[in-house]
């Protein structure tokens, strides 16, 4: 369906600069689209040829297949991944459906479940996946903070759960950023509250090896977390140095090394966090937001700053900037002479890179999320009011040459993911349906481009210990490998090392072999130097159940057990109570990443056990705090306000909860017992029960449910949302019936 032009000149000076991503190495520069902003992470394709026009009736549409979505599709070779949700209520799960792309003939699917999640059911399947062009195999971020990497034949490889083993924070915004690879490493981002010095909150980036998803590295950067993002991560080359870009939840952009995670500059401008991407050219990064700024009550931002600088930028480091165009979700684009920008009202706007001048601006629409992508010329776009548009941009506006209404005016379909375009063709997502647009018969080949996988032949600059994170029993032993790394941060070469233990418990041989000591739990580092260089592997040694703390051999005062993941002194504090130590959630922050946690105690890989401690909380201006306990992915909370005891997986999904009425009095020691077992058909069995512990434990269970489709592994840990403070004592994990599994 043909248009004719629709433009209007705004006299707003806007400030820009653009920088071209350079593409990743070994992939595509034709026709593969492995990133969900495409083979440079910049939403550019090369392709050339592309429809000018197409029709949902026939015209240049190969394929509709009926499984929508809000994340952009993947492809490789003549294959399309699409991350989203299946089912609905109770049956709800987050899935990766592989196409056939000539066709649109589904291959297969792979369904996970989402667990101690905050993100509501509406918004799952919100990250796009990744394709790692040398194996083929695709890795997947979901909303409940698991990793997953598949074979392209649809089989698991390997999963991380960043939730409890790096305490990651989901919100109910639902906002998770989409992994990206470079070269052996499958990096992924947001905020979480770990342990020891990665104990505070804030915005970490993981780096896992892609082969077997052990952790390569693990950085907190500088900055307060406000908020889940979803900003796509940009690579660029600056001055010969290899830089990943990205949005973080502390309202800042970020740069850093890929290989090491060395941070290199911050800049930080909204009081919320950035989703958008940046576009890099020249030394300079345009950059942008939506949200209250830093400074004045202005909404929202486009800036242009220095990316060849180092450290905490400020106003010297910024080139052009200017408050009040808000451009929070959908990211840039440019054709090396202008930037294209659609703001959150589905206006896109051309900007001058050179003057920051706003040249020319085009209405889509009323509301935007979908970014911009440019290939042959032409923009593709759609808008969440359900329009498709081609449009090609030019010096003095913008000609629409197609737009057509997915669904029809009646019932539109919604476009939030951006489009992809392989070998000839563009494929879009809506709300209900994936579509491939293109001429029939007409697909064009990948011309590859090798990596450059050189090592440096520079002076070693740092030292990397690998794999780090790592979670080991009494008795275990791992050998670790050191990697010498140049200023740029780039390989140079293996070596040997001497080595040293930080309050760990144990010996480590002249190879790199560490072997844990002791019986107690402990957390500490796997020390390597080099010369006058160091690094170090942290590693946290965790007996297996029976487990039994009554927390009086901790420092009274301090925070809780430092091998506990999100338990540092923001949170808990060790105090007396009633002659005995105890564990308090402290009530002394309002800030919700503060106030409300997930604190996690064990392996994600154990299996059947049950987990009871003590509880009691105070009361507040007439409110209570909630605590709970987790055992195996399920929680066990009882509210305080609510007067109800909930057993849930995935809390904001309340199809799936069992509650039970439940008057918790303050100031009154309630005992409860969270029992998980794995049957052998596949189910799990999930029973539970709370009491006033000065009348002794019930025989009956207060809860018992069957789970068709269960959490068959998990971490133990604790629940509190402290409005006001709760206190826990005698903790205590135990096997059923035997010894402890690993599943």
């Amino acid at each position: 369906m043909r248009h004719t032009t629709v433009m209007r000149f705004l006299p707003l000076v806007l400030a820009v600069s653009v920088l071209v991503a350079v593409p990743i190495p070994g992939f595509s520069q034709g026709s593969d689209w492995p990133d969900w902003r495409g083979p440079t992470r910049d939403g550019r394709s090369p392709e050339t040829n592309l429809p000018e026009s197409w029709s949902p009736d026939g015209e240049n549409l190969l394929w509709r297949v009926p499984y929508g979505g809000r994340s952009a599709p993947i492809i490789h070779g003549n294959r399309l991944y699409l991350q989203n949700g299946s089912g609905e209520g109770s049956e709800l799960q987050e899935r990766v459906l592989c196409f056939n792309t000539g066709t649109g003939k589904l291959i297969w699917e792979y369904k996970f479940n989402i667990f101690l999640s905050d993100v509501p059911p509406h918004r799952v399947g919100w990250a796009s996946p990744v394709v790692d062009r040398e194996t083929g195999n695709i890795f997947v971020n979901g909303v409940g903070g698991t990793l997953r990497a598949l074979s392209p034949g649809g089989k698991l490889l390997w999963m991380r759960s960043l939730n409890e083993d790096f305490g990651l924070i989901t919100t109910h915004g639902g906002r998770t950023v989409s992994p990206i690879v470079e070269g052996d490493l499958v990096i992924v981002s947001g905020p979480a509250s770990a342990w020891g010095s990665l104990g505070r909150g804030g915005q970490k980036f993981f780096a896992f090896d892609k082969n077997d998803g052990s952790t390569v590295w693990v950085k907190q950067f500088p900055g307060r977390p406000y908020d889940t993002v979803y900003s796509p991560p940009v690579a660029a080359d600056i001055s010969g140095v290899r830089h990943i870009f990205s949005g973080g939840s502390d309202g800042a952009v970020h740069a850093y090394k890929p290989q090491t995670g060395e941070h290199v500059w911050r800049y930080g401008m909204s009081k919320r966090g950035i989703n958008t991407g940046a576009v890099i050219l020249g030394g300079k990064a345009y950059v942008s937001h939506a949200e209250e700024n830093l400074s004045g009550s202005e909404m929202g931002q486009i800036a242009v700053i220095d990316a060849t600088a180092r450290g905490e930028l400020d106003e010297k480091n910024v080139q052009w900037k200017r408050h009040t165009f808000l451009a929070g979700y959908s990211s840039p684009v440019t054709d090396g002479e202008r930037i294209y920008q659609v703001d959150n009202s589905a206006n896109l706007a051309a900007i001058d890179p050179k003057t920051g001048k706003e040249l020319w601006r085009l209405n889509l629409g009323t509301i935007q999320r979908a970014s911009p992508v440019l290939a042959d010329g032409k923009i593709y776009i759609g808008a969440q009011n359900g329009r498709f548009f081609i449009i090609r941009p030019g010096k003095d506006g913008g000609e629409i040459l197609d737009q057509d209404w997915l669904g029809g005016e009646e019932n539109p379909e919604a476009i939030i993911a951006s489009a992809a375009v392989s070998r000839g063709r563009i494929f879009v997502v809506s709300n209900q349906a994936l579509y491939a647009i293109g001429r029939k018969g007409k697909t064009t080949e990948p011309v590859l481009q090798p990596a450059n996988s050189a090592a440096s032949n520079r002076a070693p600059a740092s030292v990397q210990v690998v794999p780090t994170e790592l979670v080991l029993k009494p008795g275990d032993s791992v050998q670790f490998k050191v990697k010498l790394f140049d200023d740029r941060g780039v390989f140079i070469r293996e070596t040997e090392a001497a080595w040293s233990l930080e309050k760990l418990e144990g010996s480590v041989s002249a190879d790199g072999t560490f072997a844990s000591g002791g019986s107690k739990p402990q957390a500490g580092l796997v020390q390597a130097t080099v010369g006058e260089l160091s690094g170090a592997a942290r590693v946290r040694v965790i007996p297996p159940p029976p487990v039994r703390d009554d927390f009086e051999s901790y420092q009274a005062g301090g925070p809780g057990p430092g091998y506990w993941i999100n338990a540092g002194p923001a949170k808990y504090q060790l105090r007396e109570l009633d002659g005995n130590q105890v564990m308090v959630k402290k009530a002394d922050n309002p800030f919700t990443f503060v106030r409300r946690v997930r604190t996690h105690m064990g392996d994600s890989s154990w299996s059947d056990y049950t987990i009871a401690v003590d509880v009691r909380g105070a009361r507040r201006r007439r409110r209570m705090g909630d605590a709970g306990i987790i055992a195996q992915r399920y929680k066990l909370v009882l509210f305080g306000n609510n007067r109800r005891i909930t057993l849930n997986p995935w809390q904001p999904e309340t199809q799936r909860a069992v509650s039970v009425p439940f008057t918790w009095e303050p100031d009154v020691w309630y005992r409860m017992k969270l029992r998980v077992e794995n049957l052998p058909d596949g189910k799990v069995l999930i029973r539970a029960k709370v009491w006033k512990k000065e009348a002794g434990e019930p025989n009956t269970w207060l809860i018992e449910h069957m789970d068709p489709n269960g959490n068959r592994q998990g971490s133990p840990g604790l629940y509190v949302d402290a409005y006001s403070e709760v206190f826990f004592d005698n903790l205590s994990i135990t096997p059923n019936g035997g010894a402890l599994t690993h599943e």
